[in-house]
């Protein structure tokens, strides 16, 4: 489930964990996520989450003014398609972030409306298989005349616990 509520149940070894969090400074917020894996994942995960970091490089790669927010979700979704996981993608690629966690514009699918420089968005293509877990690496991004410039600075490198 993309997103889940919390329970009393312990997580165990060989499960993955979806780490969602954020931070207000000066009533602006923040958004970020990273999955990591309890012991040694298999090598079907590691490929999972490749094709989520490579699908949040194409959202990435496609943000640029005067850009729909439909086609930054098609960029993420596609890959994950051309993977064999677009089934898996049960959620949009993003949403506005800024005084409110969650703003205008919606990056998902068939949104037409158009990217401007200045707008701050977030960039979170996952995958989701029941049995198996979820996979989501999710960072800021502001709209630039140049592109994207991402503004979390965590690491995206897949951790196994």
């Amino acid at each position: 489930m993309p997103h889940a509520r919390p329970t009393a149940r312990r997580i165990g070894k060989n499960e993955l964990v979806v780490l969602d969090l954020g931070a207000i400074l000066r009533h602006y917020c923040s958004d970020l996520s990273r999955t990591v894996h309890v012991g040694k994942a298999s090598a079907r995960v590691r490929q999972w989450y490749r094709a989520v970091l490579d699908s949040q490089a194409a959202a990435r790669d496609a943000l640029k003014p005067g850009v729909t927010c439909g086609a930054i979700d098609a960029a993420a979704r596609n890959v994950l398609q051309r993977k064999g996981l677009g089934r898996y993608f049960v959620h949009s690629t993003g949403h506005g972030i800024g005084l409110e966690i969650h703003e205008d514009p919606r990056i998902a699918r068939d949104q037409k409306t158009i990217l401007e420089t200045g707008n701050v968005v977030t960039l979170e293509p996952g995958v989701y298989v029941e049995g198996v877990g979820g996979i989501r690496i999710e960072d800021d991004a502001l709209v630039t005349p140049r592109g994207a410039e991402i503004l979390t600075t965590t690491s995206r490198e897949f951790l196994e616990l």
